[in-house]
């Protein structure tokens, strides 16, 4: 019997109900959705170990979905089922993080044979190669681009609470760069060595993020056909990640504050106290203490987090750091997209520079990628920037000058997301590429600014 849970997402029934019944026969078990849409919910809702998803889908694409899958759980095995004469669509697809994919109409050998692969991939995979994976990218505190005094205060601080065992609350505003600063204080730690172990709190459905951050035995729950370790567990003698901690709901809150004293979790259907050894740096863009007032975070929970605060400054209250970071991410795109003597024309740079960045560093990276990728020669000129950067004329800027800074900065901001959603006809990734955002930063910014789509 296979212990592996795998989903099918195709809007043609007929595809759904062979591929389903070949697999149950298998040993598998399927889940299936007919959009894209009741597939990334049900990677939400279901503990989904391979997902074989069609390419071409009336709601959303296979990459979309693809994309979705990979900032809610990017250990997921993804399949890309594409027609036949529209391979770039496969190597795009493989590109973004999918494990591989098949041609229409889907040989089935071929399918068996796939799905083996993925299987001793996952099985050969143990938590120390997991590790060996992520230190390639080899985080270390002098690899964060910072020249102002704000940020390099913050990275100094980083540095020094490295040794310590003590828990860190990393504070900000999406985008800033919390997590980057996470990965550089675990990989210049002790514990280097060790799973660091990212939970995107938000991510997880309530009625699955205990099971996931602290596992469960088999039989816990319906789908619940093996035992599963939690995020906690994995990150033994590492540490763990916890972005978005003030999302976290109340119930939850008092088991992070018991495992924090007693470092000890039980699993979702156990009885077993495990002992855990695991460094907490948590992470968050919301005033908590505003939260413990409206009683919607503890307030013993926040001083246990709290031992050692650091605060990352936004992109537009540190602009020194603006052009090293141009000059970085233009080098990192221009060698992806193999543009070689790849530069920047003084215009791009001095509309860069004024520019507000909402969405901060991440923002600014995606400009970035977006310009060099669509320049059509080796220069990158104003025309390649985003729409929002290019909206943001001397005449607005001049505006900035009089009255409550922040307040005209979030007026702006409303604008260029209404005028993006006017010019998409409403559409929220279209606007989101338009604004150079992701889908969830833009969410967040409609819900920030009241803005109904």
């Amino acid at each position: 019997m296979k212990n592996y849970n795998l989903l099918i997402v195709d809007d043609e029934q007929g595809q759904r109900e062979i591929l389903s019944g070949y697999l149950k026969k298998k040993g598998y078990t399927v889940y299936t959705a007919s959009s894209g849409t009741e597939g990334i919910q049900s990677v939400k809702n279901y503990p989904i170990d391979i997902i074989i998803s069609d390419f071409k889908m009336p709601d959303k694409t296979g990459i979309e979905v693809l994309e979705a899958v990979k900032s809610i759980n990017p250990e997921i095995s993804f399949v890309m089922v594409t027609a036949f004469g529209t391979i770039e669509n496969a190597v795009k697809a493989m590109r973004l993080g999918a494990y591989d994919y098949l041609a229409k109409p889907i040989d089935l050998d071929e399918l068996d044979i796939l799905l083996e692969r993925i299987i001793e991939h996952k099985n050969l995979k143990s938590e120390n190669q997991y590790l060996k994976q992520q230190l390639e990218e080899r985080f270390k505190i002098s690899s964060i681009i910072s020249q102002s005094p704000r940020m390099e205060e913050a990275v100094n601080l980083a540095a020094r609470v490295a040794e310590s065992k003590a828990t860190v609350l990393i504070t900000g505003e999406n985008g800033t760069g919390k997590e980057v600063l996470a990965k550089a204080i675990h990989f210049i730690s002790p514990r280097k060595n060790n799973p660091f172990i990212a939970v995107n709190i938000p991510a997880l459905s309530e009625n699955l993020m205990e099971s996931e951050i602290f596992g469960h035995e088999r039989g816990a729950f319906t789908g619940a056909d093996k035992m599963k370790k939690g995020r906690f567990e994995l990150a033994n003698k590492g540490t763990i990640f916890l972005d978005e901690i003030g999302d976290v709901p109340l119930p939850m809150q008092v088991k992070l504050l018991r495992v924090l004293q007693e470092q000890q979790i039980e699993r979702v259907g156990g009885t077993e106290t495990i002992p855990i050894d695991v460094r907490i740096i948590a992470a968050t863009n919301q005033d908590l203490e505003k939260k413990i007032k409206e009683g919607t975070f503890r307030e013993d929970l926040f001083y246990r987090l709290n031992i050692v605060a650091i605060k990352i400054p936004p992109l537009r209250e540190r602009k020194e750091d603006i052009l090293p970071l141009i000059e970085f991410f233009l080098l990192k795109y221009a060698n992806e997209n193999k543009k070689e003597t790849f530069t920047i024309s003084k215009e791009a740079v001095d509309q860069l520079m004024k520019y507000s960045y909402p969405g901060n560093v991440r923002e600014l990276e995606n400009s970035i990628e977006r310009a060099v990728v669509l320049a059509r020669g080796n220069t990158l000129t104003q025309n390649d920037l985003p729409m929002s950067i290019k909206g943001f004329i001397r005449e607005e800027v001049s505006e900035l000058t009089e009255g409550n800074l922040v307040e005209k900065v979030e007026a702006l901001e409303r604008k260029l997301i209404l005028n993006a959603l006017t010019k998409s006809n409403g559409n929220q990734t279209q606007a989101g590429k338009l604004l150079g955002l992701t889908e969830r930063n833009l969410r967040y910014k409609l819900q920030k600014y009241g803005i109904k789509n």
